[in-house]
Parts: C-alpha cells; sequence; structure tokens
C-alpha cells in the first residue's frame, strides 16, 4: 500500500471519529428533550441547597414569601457591587415577607467564607457545588436575578447589575399583598 493511501485512510478515521463525537455532542445536548431553562410565568424549580453555616435552604419551604433569587461568584464585578445594596435591605425586607437567597455557583468553601466576610454579608448564601440548579434555571451571565413570587411563580428574570435603587424596588414587587 502506498503512503498516500495509508495517510488517506488515517486522516480519514480521524475525521470519522470527531464527526462521531460531534454528532453524540449535538445529540446530547439539543435533541435528547431534557427540559426547557426556567422562563418568566414558570413556578420556580424546588431545589434544596445548603448555606455556608451546613443548614438546608429547601424553595417550597419559603412558599407565602417573595424570593430575590440571585446566581453569582466572586468573580463577578458586577456581583461584587450589588451585594451590599442586597444586604443593605435585606433585614426590612425580611420583616415584610421577601428572602434573599444568593447561590454562589461552584466556587470553594474558602473562596465563598472570604467573599461574604469581606462584604459582612447577613442574607443566606447557599452553596451550587456541581452548578445543578444553576443549569436547571438556565443562568448564563452572572449576576442572574430570578423575581419568584409567594406563589412560586417566576415574575422576572433580570441579568446584569442592579443599583441599590433597583433593587429596592423589585423587592417591592415581590413582597406578599
Amino acid at each position: 500500500m502506498s503512503k498516500k493511501r495509508k495517510r488517506f485512510i488515517m486522516r480519514s478515521s480521524i475525521l470519522s471519529v470527531i464527526a462521531i463525537l460531534l454528532g453524540y455532542v449535538f445529540y446530547t445536548n439539543f435533541i435528547t428533550g431534557e427540559e426547557p431553562a426556567v422562563k418568566e410565568g414558570d413556578t420556580a424549580p424546588n431545589f434544596i441547597l445548603t448555606t455556608m453555616e451546613g443548614e438546608e435552604v429547601e424553595l417550597e419551604d419559603l412558599r407565602g414569601q417573595g424570593v430575590f433569587l440571585n446566581f453569582w461568584g466572586t468573580y463577578c464585578p458586577p456581583c461584587v457591587d450589588e451585594m451590599p445594596y442586597m444586604d443593605n435591605h435585606y433585614q426590612d425586607f425580611k420583616d415584610r415577607g421577601v428572602e434573599i437567597l444568593a447561590v454562589n455557583v461552584g466556587e470553594s468553601d474558602l473562596a465563598i467564607e472570604r467573599f461574604v466576610d469581606r462584604l459582612d454579608l447577613t442574607f443566606p448564601v447557599l452553596k451550587d457545588k456541581n452548578k445543578s440548579v444553576m443549569d436547571r434555571y438556565g443562568v448564563g451571565p452572572l449576576p442572574s436575578t430570578y423575581l419568584v413570587d409567594e406563589n412560586g411563580e417566576v415574575k422576572r428574570i433580570l441579568t446584569g447589575a442592579m443599583t441599590e435603587e433597583d433593587i429596592k424596588g423589585y423587592m417591592e414587587e415581590i413582597e406578599p399583598s
């Protein structure tokens, strides 16, 4: 067999393997019928995550309250900017039936703890170690915030930085009547 023919067979084999792998990736990610990401008007999918103190928090347990569900990371500058604003309104709105759940996506306990301590945050910080809740909600860029009303319905999905006035207004939107 000539060198050219051997090279042709080798290259064809490699390209075939790559094509099969790409086909598999597309099939598993786009055609397998996974549930779509959460949209406004949907019922917020339930989850159970652990706080930095080791307590479990289940979203279902917060029915009857508004939930300001914020997905964030320590490496995200807008997240760093808005966390103090969220904390400024936390106690007032907690007393009015609005809970903040700040879900960190995939970072180490040490990184989260240093961040929380540095900003002296008082609201619950949850750990989504394997990003399963982030994936289920279809979170794209950080920060992303889901405003969930007292009936568990997602009223708004917000991405990007928020001002302190924005945060206060959004919390008022989901305050139970």
